[in-house]
């Protein structure tokens, strides 16, 4: 995952990967929900609308695993960027790996079929400059899948106001990952830009070029997953969840904690 540091890579560094990376999960490992059924919608959109053959694939940090399914991957030439020399090294799934910051490396204009952003613009500073980016380095017709946590959710309210040592308490307690918070590994600082908002997002896709051509909002995967693991802690979250939608407005639904968005070069 791309985190902010406080190097500058203006010039970026091309990590040797092994020869015969295999191809990783592209599920991410998310269990049964809307998280997981929204990925495999979005996997149907783009092996719909992609060009037939090979595929020259940007993917905007890149940790261990790949959100693409395994036909997607084994046509594509992939190319990661990551700010985290630890993530660049744990990836065993691209062409090349490139060690920069994805707020200001750039590629040749027209270079790529389809840019991955999961996970990542929520730790950002600089949203509006990394989309750009992503714009320009796309062909006509190419793709932007954007995966990211809802900020005006009850998780994302929770992860925007809470500090970072309750972030890695959540993921090794409650998740079950006990590397969580070691060099490399997740969670990361999270900064919140505006435009991770939805509304903001699609009205700056549209002022620049880019259409939304898939767009859902799903129940944050933290919830399936406290209730296998942590059956009293989700009735208790369930039930404050239930508590702020009945007093917000109709339609409300605080516990929609992620959103899907792909986003087409006009």
């Amino acid at each position: 995952m791309n985190k902010p540091a406080t190097i500058d890579f203006a010039t970026a560094t091309a990590i040797q990967l092994p020869a015969a990376a295999p191809y990783a999960e592209a599920l991410h490992d998310l269990v049964p929900g809307e998280a997981r059924d929204s990925l495999l919608a979005v996997h149907d959109v783009l092996c719909r609308e992609l060009p037939r053959g090979r595929l020259a694939i940007y993917e905007a940090g890149g940790g261990s695993c790949s959100v693409l399914p395994p036909d997607l991957l084994s046509r594509s030439k992939v190319t990661v960027v990551d700010i985290d020399e630890d993530q660049v090294r744990n990836n065993t799934y691209a062409d090349e790996a490139i060690l920069g910051d994805v707020q200001a490396y750039r590629f040749a204009r027209e270079t790529f079929d389809l840019v991955i952003c999961y996970n990542v613009i929520e730790h950002l500073p600089d949203v509006d400059a990394a989309l750009l980016n992503f714009r320009d380095a796309l062909k006509r017709g190419g793709m932007i899948l954007i995966g990211a946590p809802n900020p005006r959710s009850l998780s994302g309210v929770v992860t925007k106001y809470s500090p970072h040592w309750f972030h890695v308490w959540f993921y090794r307690h409650i998740r079950g990952i006990k590397d969580a918070g070691l060099p490399g590994e997740p969670p990361f600082p999270t900064f919140f830009h505006p435009l991770v908002t939805l509304p903001r997002l699609q009205a700056f896709a549209a002022a620049n070029g880019l259409e939304m051509i898939y767009r859902r909002e799903v129940e944050s995967p933290r919830y399936p997953e406290m209730r296998r693991r942590k059956p009293l802690v989700a009735a208790l979250v369930d039930a404050g969840a239930a508590v702020l939608n009945a007093v917000l407005p109709r339609g409300t639904d605080v516990r929609r904690g992620d959103y899907h968005v792909i986003l087409r070069r006009i």
